[in-house]
């Protein structure tokens, strides 16, 4: 057979072999899943440093979605993502119960902090978080909350019942509720030199910080632990499952942990490894 026609076969052949789905096309974009997780990793810049990583080691891509805790674990009982990664323990326990994840998986912890101006007119400073949150309630001081579902939001919640406080019958207009992120709603704070309850994370991130510092710390109720489950592909038949498993797997191996351990900013270490201690099975 002459070179041209057994070059025309062989790209007759390759073509055919393409169309029946038994050659990858030269162009194709590498696997990717979905991972539904909260404002505070993504604006955080944990995700920025750690998914590169995951990706060289892998081949896959990671697309996140960063919404609060609430409305991530909405998507994940759409089917709307593979993998979330989120931070509100009962939140997470009840998204087990009703089975859209078979096993939920620690990966890091940090904690929150109770930000305020530095001038801290509701007088918090140093106090445990149910005086500090009662003082709030008692000063009317102004306090921007994420109102968004989120873990962070979860949380402050907890600590205004914890304080004894009704909030619906106290709030007014030094309540600020924005219904954002993380980052958003700490520049809301820092425009009106209000309180908030921020995840640490978050906090050592933030640029915009105006006078505000932390003044409540080290309480704790104020442990942020995070896990991270596979969307049940039992009920999400579409959940890339072992793609999705195989960026769990990573995240609480050495190499992941060490990673998030890693990734630091002024020095300080924005959240702590927890699989090797804590991984529930």
């Amino acid at each position: 057979m002459d070179p041209f026609r057994r070059r025309l076969l062989t790209l007759g052949l390759a073509a055919l072999l393409s169309a029946a789905g038994l050659l990858p096309s030269a162009d194709a974009e590498p696997t990717a899943i979905v991972v539904a997780s909260t404002t505070s990793t993504e604006q955080s810049g944990l995700f920025k440093h750690i998914l590169p990583l995951f990706r060289e080691t892998s081949g896959i891509d990671v697309k996140v979605v960063a919404l609060g805790t609430g409305q991530a674990l909405d998507a994940a009982r759409r089917g709307d993502a593979d993998v979330v990664l989120v931070h509100d323990r009962p939140a997470e326990d009840k998204f087990l119960a009703e089975g859209f994840a078979k096993r939920r998986y620690d990966v890091m912890y940090n904690d929150f902090v109770l930000i305020g101006p530095a001038s801290d007119p509701a007088g918090v400073r140093g106090l445990g978080v149910r005086e500090a949150f009662a003082k709030l309630a008692a000063s009317k001081a102004a306090f921007v909350s994420r109102g968004d579902r989120s873990g962070t939001h979860s949380a402050e919640l907890r600590s205004w019942r914890e304080a004894g406080v009704d909030l619906a019958a106290v709030r007014g207009p030094w309540y600020r509720d924005v219904g954002q992120g993380m980052g958003p709603a700490l520049n809301a704070a820092s425009a009106l030199g209000a309180y908030i309850l921020a995840d640490r994370g978050t906090w050592l991130a933030f640029k915009n910080r105006a006078d505000l510092v932390i003044l409540v710390q080290g309480d704790p109720s104020l442990f942020n632990p995070y896990g991270v489950m596979l969307v049940n592909p039992d009920r999400h038949p579409g959940v890339k499952a072992k793609e999705g498993q195989a960026f769990i797997d990573w995240l609480v191996s050495p190499e992941g942990q060490g990673a998030i351990a890693g990734y630091k900013v002024g020095g300080e270490e924005l959240f702590f490894p927890s699989a090797s201690a804590l991984t529930t099975r």
